[in-house]
């Protein structure tokens, strides 16, 4: 079979662009769902499958499942520059909820504690929020998608294997912000480097505030340089020539542009 016409076209895509993840999904599954989806377009999917080959596409940080929002997609040489997006600056928008505290830090989980929080005012939370701003220290959730000898500890905390709780780590927030608070309700906008957990602020802003607290929404609005409403590709858009002009339209927004070549099997 020749790689030419639209096979041609997809094997040639090489750099960056950000789609838009739903909640529901994992971040693999809409990966997978957008790759075979390319790969349906450009007649490749069977042929590939047999010679053993895959289209070299990756994401550049994972969004939890009942979360929402921009996630970056390398692709071709595109993904030597994923490392970048996990590292980079990320905002969030989040609904938190005082009062109660679930097993994965969101709406998602099972209640494992309720407190009072009618003397929590909105000084209250603006004050507390002064301390979770610059270089902070971090417990990361449970569930989440940091490994244990190689299985992801959600995964690990779902078969019902015993998970000690990761050290606390150093992690970046440059701005917090509240735009909104109806208790028990409250949203922040959030700007933070790398490793951070929005569920575990929330977890731990409750704590500090004498009560509990989870996240009831997450909203990724920003990754790197793509935001949600100026750059993210929607599912209808997930299209060879869409996505070509996307990354020609963003390649100047990247501190470095890989090369646009051919792709080799992984």
């Amino acid at each position: 079979m020749a790689v030419d016409g639209a096979a041609g076209r997809l094997l040639s895509l090489s750099g960056l662009f950000p789609v838009y993840k739903p909640r529901g999904p994992t971040s693999a599954q809409l990966l997978g769902e957008l790759k075979g989806k390319l790969l349906r377009e450009a007649g490749l999917k069977e042929y590939m499958k047999k010679r053993k080959q895959t289209l070299k596409i990756g994401h550049g940080g994972t969004l939890d499942s009942s979360a929402s929002g921009v996630l970056v997609v390398g692709i071709g040489d595109g993904t030597k520059l994923l490392n970048s997006m996990l590292s980079g600056s990320k905002k969030y928008t989040t609904i938190g909820e005082m009062g109660k505290a679930t097993d994965t830090l969101d709406a998602s989980g099972t209640v494992t504690e309720e407190k009072s929080y009618d003397h929590v005012s909105k000084d209250d939370l603006e004050k507390v929020l002064q301390s979770f701003t610059g270089e902070i220290m971090q417990v990361p959730p449970l569930f989440s998608a940091l490994k244990r000898d190689g299985k992801r500890l959600s995964c690990l905390l779902r078969e019902g294997v015993e998970v000690e709780a990761k050290p606390a780590r150093p992690v970046m927030v440059y701005n917090i912000s509240v735009t909104d608070f109806q208790p028990p309700l409250f949203t922040l906008d959030i700007e933070c480097g790398g490793g951070f957990y929005v569920r575990s602020l929330v977890r731990d802003i409750g704590k500090a505030l004498s009560s509990c607290a989870s996240v009831k929404e997450l909203t990724r609005t920003k990754q790197g340089p793509f935001t949600l409403e100026e750059h993210t590709l929607r599912e209808e858009s997930w299209d060879i020539a869409t996505i070509s002009k996307a990354l020609q339209d963003w390649a100047h927004l990247l501190p470095a542009q890989p090369g646009n070549k051919r792709l080799k099997s992984e």
